[in-house]
């Protein structure tokens, strides 16, 4: 995969703060990472409806940690992957009439368009689950011979040699969700996953590798036969080839935690024999629209690339999302979108505003980026930090007597290189 390019990041003095985040497995709050190189997983899209605000949502989070991470001098290395061939694209490309590949590539390079407008980070590598099939097939062969996986025979509507991997050989299996099995069944049977398919050995049990049916894009996969991977397995493998076992960070979102993490995080366990898969497991909150998550299913999405084909500043999309703290649920509203777009006015009229001489405010500019630090270091409270600089602009528009440049000049000063270095909104 191409990765879209990455935007230039002001350096600013001083050093930020170590992040500490809320781990979904133990559910407490712990250091993202000791360093000094801070290694993250975060699950990419599957290109064929890209890229809702929920989408937008997940990543503006883990730019902000990126962002933290690099101020606080760490070393980062970023991995995320694109589903490019998966059961719900070859759907919509069958429902829509068009070649999945074309679906793929088009849905990845909006995608890629959008993250560039919103100023979020590439990741250091940007892999697709069709470049990643050889390491599927290492894994999954590794997995059979050591018992940990198997194969499924014929059955009415599935031909024989599909194989699935074990949950039971993993005693920790359950530790990243803690639910209890019901739960499991019913959310695994919600996202992608087959309960009842005839001859698993659990129904838990997750595909791992895919047999070729007729009409279906399939791979050479040696001993296994041709077909195409799982879903779980394709993140654990890119995962496991670019960052190594017991990377920091596995994000994305809430979703994810079961059955996709926690499917990921066996496999990881069993493939090389070590604990843990990842350090620490974080999940952004889910976006809803008229009282309902943002989903393709329902189709009540809101896509970045039609809010800046509506003229809306993409730092003005990004101050929506960031007044939301990412482990919370939220509702998109008109209302919260022209908030934003005033937030954005407001801190840009600000930035461009020179004081009379021997006029200071409070906060100063070197509290407020103090504040900023310090709030995207306690779980990345993004509201917190918005805040901060909230209150330095309020501060800066209060003084009778000032001056500001007109709104095409850069803007200046060390909040505005805050704004942009921490919070990936260019002033």
């Amino acid at each position: 995969m191409t990765r879209w390019p990455a935007p230039p990041v002001p350096t600013l003095p001083g050093r930020g703060l170590p992040v500490r985040l809320h781990d979904t497995a133990t559910g407490t709050s712990v250091p993202s990472a000791e360093g000094p190189v801070a290694r993250m997983y975060v699950c990419g899209i599957t290109p064929y409806d890209a890229t809702h605000l929920g989408h937008a949502s997940t990543y503006v989070a883990f730019d902000l940690l990126n962002r933290a991470w690099r101020d606080a001098g760490l070393e980062v290395r970023y991995v995320q992957n694109v589903t490019d061939v998966d059961d719900p694209l070859l759907e919509r490309a069958n429902a829509t009439g068009v070649d999945w590949k074309v679906l793929a590539t088009e849905q990845t390079d909006l995608f890629a368009e959008d993250m560039d407008a919103l100023d979020v980070l590439p990741p250091d590598d940007y892999i697709g689950a069709v470049e990643g099939i050889p390491l599927v097939v290492d894994a999954v062969e590794t997995l059979l011979d050591l018992g940990h996986a198997y194969r499924v025979g014929a059955s009415e509507d599935h031909p024989d040699g599909d194989v699935y991997f074990s949950v039971n050989a993993d005693p920790t299996f359950g530790a990243v969700s803690h639910l209890a099995e019901p739960q499991m069944l019913e959310i695994f049977a919600e996202r992608g996953g087959d309960p009842d398919r005839p001859g698993k050995k659990h129904p838990l049990d997750c595909l791992l590798w895919r047999v070729a049916r007729p009409g279906e894009p399939s791979w050479d996969g040696r001993s296994l036969g041709s077909g195409r991977p799982g879903w779980h397995i394709e993140c654990t493998t890119i995962a496991l080839k670019h960052l190594g076992m017991g990377f920091d960070v596995q994000g994305g979102g809430a979703d994810l935690i079961f059955p996709h993490h926690e499917m990921g995080a066996a496999e990881g366990h069993l493939l090389t024999g070590t604990h843990p898969y990842a350090k620490v497991y974080a999940h952004t909150g889910m976006v809803g629209l008229d009282g309902h998550k943002m989903s393709k299913s329902l189709g009540n999405l809101v896509f970045v690339s039609r809010l800046r084909a509506d003229g809306v500043p993409p730092a003005a999309i990004r101050l929506q999302i960031l007044a939301h703290h990412y482990r919370t649920d939220w509702e998109w509203t008109q209302g919260s979108l022209d908030a934003a777009v005033a937030r954005l006015t407001r801190w840009q009229t600000a930035a461009r505003t020179t004081l009379p001489d021997g006029v200071t405010v409070t906060p100063s500019q070197d509290d407020t980026v103090a504040a900023v630090r310090e709030r995207l270091a306690d779980d990345l409270d993004a509201p917190g930090a918005l805040a901060a600089v909230d209150a330095w602009a309020d501060a800066v528009l209060a003084v009778p007597g000032t001056t500001a440049a007109p709104a095409d000049d850069a803007a200046h000063g060390l909040v505005a290189l805050a704004a942009d270095a921490l919070l990936g909104v260019r002033l």
